[in-house]
């Protein structure tokens, strides 16, 4: 890789060819504010608070869109800089609601981190203000646009994190709003409530409505752990404060989604405090439950499971157990029957689910596990290939990733009877009737041999029966799966070649073709 040398702070510094100057500081720990700038995000440069200076150039360059050369020199702390971030910080605030001492993001406000760091109290700008009306009409954000710095990042959050568009710029001038399409309130808009504008606001413009008035954000511990809500293994923190959850925080660092949240991971954790939920142990005495302690729940129930197995013998026993236990506690159940019970008798929802899944991709490729991660979905794939699964609903995250990867030029082929939010963006929709999948898979199958572009080479090396396959695939022509399915004949020829000459494509499935009988 290519490097430029160049000098930050009268350091040398050496960075890949590219790198912004904002980077090549951040490689080095130098410190640059910015508001507007989000590593998640595309750079927009529009704050201007990250200006720096550069020898020979006369204006102050903004560092998050200003690229590195060959034996730059940049002051980021220049007594011009600091003047000029001073001057951005009192244009911001002069029509910013000081209501610091009340406001729920005080402690995560980069805004008011930036005017302590430079001694900006007050505004020697004066004029008209803004007084609109505070948004909460939804449960789960609250929305001062009387905070909001213009910065763009839940514009872009929207845009490019979770494909939704629900937000942009509106009006002009001193009107200027960062909003919903029409200016309406957010229970009106098309929004999906996954908080993603939330987590990138550096103001309190967005909050979380659950965790208002609850706690400074000091006062917050946050624990890491795991979304149960679909498969995808979202990670972000729980926000306790007092042992007490009281909001979900996105975690950056989260290996599988980063910063991006669907609307049950980031707000649908009010269960746990259900009045619904146990609070401990109840024994039925005399046909009523009655509460007990943890010690008699465990004396009775192993009483009664070996009773049982004393009286009926070890396959009387079965256990099930769930998609929403972490795979150790499914570890411990499937031991605990095998081993303690002395039966096999062990189920789990997620066979209904994906038994074809475990069986089919063991015997095709020795896991019966997805054999790619999601962050090749943006970083790799040239095509992807949905059948039976509609991921904005069932895996929203996923959702999101595959939006990212069609808006940065991947093709989407979506297959499903309805038309879903994937299949209104897709290059090619297959509206196949229902029950229709495997005859449809056949017929591209068929066109795929039949026109040569199978991979031959792989196939000799590497798979088994190949030819009975073929002689099941040849039976599927395309006529026959047209009249079939309902797709027109022009259509699968369509897919059939792009899947085949498309060098890197990801086939992404899920219940809608697991979950029968034949699946």
């Amino acid at each position: 890789m290519q490097r430029v040398k160049l000098t930050i702070n009268e350091r040398e510094v050496e960075v890949p060819v590219g790198s912004t100057i904002l980077q090549a500081a951040e490689m080095v720990g130098i410190d640059i504010p910015r508001l507007c700038h989000d590593p998640d995000l595309k750079p927009m440069g529009s704050c201007r608070l990250c200006v720096v200076e550069v020898k020979g150039n006369r204006l102050l360059p903004a560092s998050c869109v200003t690229p590195v050369t060959e034996g730059m020199e940049v002051q980021t702390e220049s007594p011009a800089v600091v003047e000029a971030r001073r001057t951005i910080l009192e244009l911001l605030v002069a029509n910013h609601p000081l209501d610091c001492m009340t406001c729920d993001k005080l402690g995560d406000c980069r805004l008011a981190d930036y005017c302590y760091r430079y001694n900006v109290k007050e505004s020697v700008f004066t004029g008209e203000q803004h007084h609109y009306d505070i948004d909460d009409s939804n449960p789960f954000i609250i929305r001062d646009l009387n905070k909001c710095i213009l910065c763009g990042a839940c514009v872009r959050a929207c845009e490019e994190m979770t494909g939704k568009d629900n937000l942009s710029y509106l009006y002009r001038g001193f009107d200027r709003k960062a909003t919903t399409a029409g200016d309406v309130d957010y229970i009106d808009s098309d929004c999906v409530f996954c908080g993603q504008c939330v987590a990138v606001c550096p103001t309190g413009a967005l909050t979380e409505k659950t965790m208002a008035g609850q706690a400074r954000r000091w006062e917050i511990e946050r624990v890491q752990t795991t979304c149960p809500f679909c498969g995808i293994g979202c990670n972000f923190d729980l926000a306790v404060k007092d042992k007490k959850v009281i909001g979900v925080l996105s975690n950056p660092n989260a290996p599988v989604n980063g910063r991006k949240l669907c609307v049950k991971g980031r707000f649908g954790w009010d269960y746990i405090y259900s009045d619904k939920r146990l609070k401990t142990p109840l024994i039925k005495k005399n046909g009523k439950f009655e509460p007990a302690s943890w010690d008699e729940a465990f004396d009775l129930i192993a009483q009664k499971f070996n009773e049982n197995k004393a009286k009926n013998g070890p396959d009387s026993f079965a256990a099930l157990s769930s998609a929403r236990c972490v795979n150790e506690a499914n570890y411990l159940v499937q031991k605990f029957t095998r081993a303690v019970m002395g039966t096999n008798n062990v189920d789990h929802c997620a066979r209904v689910c994906h038994a074809p899944s475990v069986a089919g991709l063991a015997n095709s490729f020795g896991s019966g596990a997805m054999t790619n991660v999601l962050s090749e979905v943006t970083n790799d794939a040239e095509l992807l290939f949905l059948i039976g699964i509609n991921p904005t609903e069932a895996y929203p995250v996923a959702g999101y990733i595959m939006r990212q990867a069609v808006r940065n030029g991947c093709k989407l082929v979506v297959c499903d009877p309805r038309r879903t939010e994937l299949a209104a963006e897709s290059d090619i929709w297959l509206q196949q009737k229902h029950g229709t999948d495997i005859p449809l898979l056949n017929g591209l199958m068929h066109i795929i041999i039949k026109e040569g572009l199978e991979d031959k080479k792989f196939i000799e090396e590497r798979t088994e029966n190949f030819e009975e396959m073929k002689k099941v695939a040849a039976e599927y022509t395309p006529e026959r799966v047209s009249e079939i399915t309902g797709i027109s004949v022009e259509d699968l020829y369509r897919v059939a070649r792009l899947y085949a000459t498309t060098d890197k494509a990801m086939i992404f499935y899920s219940l809608g073709i697991t979950e029968h009988i034949c699946g």
